[in-house]
């Protein structure tokens, strides 16, 4: 059953808010052709708000044949026009592009990687410390997709929509009362039963509360961009310190979108081991994601950062209750905690990179947060807040 005109609109207007505009702010809406209607919405919203709105759509039919007909020597090279719109712009919407996700797991590697390399000076812009535009993106519900996930429609609606329609204020308050558990803190300890154990360390870095709200204020101090589905506590940890042992049950590829199952990786003084990283199924492509980022990185930034630890997450949105591969969602389950490798500028970090990474563990962590004084404050006990 599609999503009614009254929910699409309330959507569109829980994204806007996100988005804290001023009139005159010029705002690039994107989007698939299968979100069209919401599109339309957000634009509305975006006018009613005194910004002025550009949509650009695309389709799965188009991007089917872009990457079946065109060659990589056109796809790697740089959309000058779009690249001038984000400049000037002050604010990037994006929706998912693909009504079936499926169909890029076909895509040529080669192509996917031609077209990364065309998109890094739109990265720069937006990752820039002092003039990084603002974004959002957002998830968006189908019936291809929830057969992609092996789920109902019903329930990856419930997750995605239920999920963008938390209260902003609800997520605050519940993020504040996990940021007080960190007053002080210095190191972290995560565990579990299924093979996740590791270390990281937290002292002096920023504790960011994702209330799905772009504050000035988040602005002010290099925050810029939010997700919807919104609700995790996340901090950048020290990149070079911190070491253990991650069990991720499924994750999507950070280049093909395939899905990756039953990952174990392991990392040591911040460092991603990985030729020691084990997976069920696309290991190859996990692997294959992480070296072609390295060795853009290696062109572009010193240090190199591609492997390193990036974000610390902690899941806390009230109305997402299930993990399904579906990273925007899974990282913001109750229960389960997140590590990224990779860029971290944005939020307290000192990493700058073309991967960013997050790998989610099951439901049912422990946490606890050792503070300066070396007392130990147990946060979370087999996925349940103390």
């Amino acid at each position: 059953m599609a999503l009614s005109e009254k929910a699409i609109e309330a959507c569109a207007k829980s994204m806007i808010q996100t988005c804290n505009l001023k009139k005159g702010d010029g705002v690039v809406v994107r989007g698939g052709i299968h979100t069209m209607a919401l599109l339309e919405d957000v634009a509305m919203e975006c006018y009613k708000k005194g910004a002025i709105p550009y949509i650009i759509t695309t389709s799965d039919r188009l991007l089917k044949r872009v990457y079946d007909e065109i060659p990589a020597s056109t796809l790697e090279t740089v959309p000058k026009h779009y690249v001038a719109m984000v400049r000037e712009c002050d604010m990037i919407i994006g929706i998912e592009e693909l009504d079936n996700p499926s169909i890029a797991e076909k895509f040529p590697r080669e192509k996917l990687q031609a077209r990364q390399r065309a998109s890094l000076p739109i990265h720069d812009l937006l990752t820039h410390p002092k003039k990084g535009k603002k974004w959002l993106y957002a998830g968006w519900p189908t019936k291809a997709a929830a057969k992609r996930y092996g789920i109902t429609y019903s329930d990856l609606e419930k997750i995605i929509i239920g999920g963008i329609s938390a209260s902003p204020k609800d997520l605050m308050r519940i993020g504040k009362r996990i940021d007080s558990k960190f007053e002080d803190a210095s190191w972290v300890h995560v565990w579990d039963d299924k093979g996740t154990d590791f270390r990281v360390k937290v002292e002096g870095r920023r504790r960011n509360i994702d209330d799905g709200i772009i504050s000035q204020e988040d602005y002010d101090v290099g925050d810029r961009g939010a997700n919807l589905p919104a609700g995790e506590l996340f901090i950048a940890p020290h990149e070079t310190v911190g070491s253990g042992t991650l069990y991720c049950p499924i994750t999507m590829d950070r280049v093909s979108d395939k899905l990756v199952k039953d990952v174990h990786l392991s990392f040591e003084k911040g460092k991603l081991q990985l030729d020691k990283v084990t997976a069920g199924k696309n290991l190859d492509a996990l692997i294959s994601s992480f070296k072609e980022c390295e060795e853009i990185d290696e062109t572009k930034f010193d240090p190199v950062r591609t492997m390193n630890l990036a974000e610390l997450g902690i899941g806390y949105n009230p109305n997402i209750r299930k993990a399904i591969g579906y990273i925007l969602t899974d990282e913001k389950v109750t229960g389960t905690v997140h590590v990224a490798f990779g860029l971290n500028m944005g939020y307290g970090g000192k990493s700058d990179s073309t991967m960013h990474w997050d790998f989610v563990t099951a439901p049912g962590v422990n946490i606890e947060v050792e503070r300066r004084d070396g007392k130990i404050v147990r946060l979370m006990e087999k996925g349940k807040f103390l």
